[in-house]
């Protein structure tokens, strides 16, 4: 394969994990946004909590989409999400475990979900880095 045709692959792998990023950024957003409030028993987390969290992913998931529509995508802003995926993991972690809250069980699942697939997208993000 061609120095270019890598290039591009690597770039189109990037764009992939990118809007893969997005859409599960803004899904998850819309279930803690929209059912903050059903969904507080349920999870033992304050809707006061998961309404907030779950408008900031609609936050994020712009801002990976606008990064993976880009002509050329800015390291640094790549660089950007996978430290607030990073983050998202800590911030998960600390309510699932922390003091702060009582999740139920199904509420740290929840959560723990959450870590996992936030750093598989950081995790991925720094290898379509890498390749390109």
């Amino acid at each position: 394969m061609s120095q270019v045709s890598s290039s591009i692959a690597s770039l189109s792998f990037l764009r992939k994990v990118l809007f893969a990023d997005a859409a599960v950024s803004a899904a998850c957003g819309a279930l803690m946004a929209v059912g903050g409030t059903p969904l507080q028993g349920l999870l033992g987390l304050p809707a006061g909590v998961l309404v907030p969290a779950g408008l900031s992913l609609f936050v994020y998931a712009a801002f990976v989409v606008w990064l993976a529509r880009r002509p050329v995508i800015p390291r640094a802003g790549v660089w950007a999400a996978v430290l607030i995926n990073l983050v998202w993991a800590v911030d998960c972690l600390a309510v699932a475990f922390g003091p702060w809250f009582a999740p139920t069980g199904l509420g740290q699942a929840f959560l723990l979900v959450q870590v996992v697939t936030v750093i598989a997208f950081a995790e991925l993000q720094v290898i379509g880095l890498r390749r390109g």
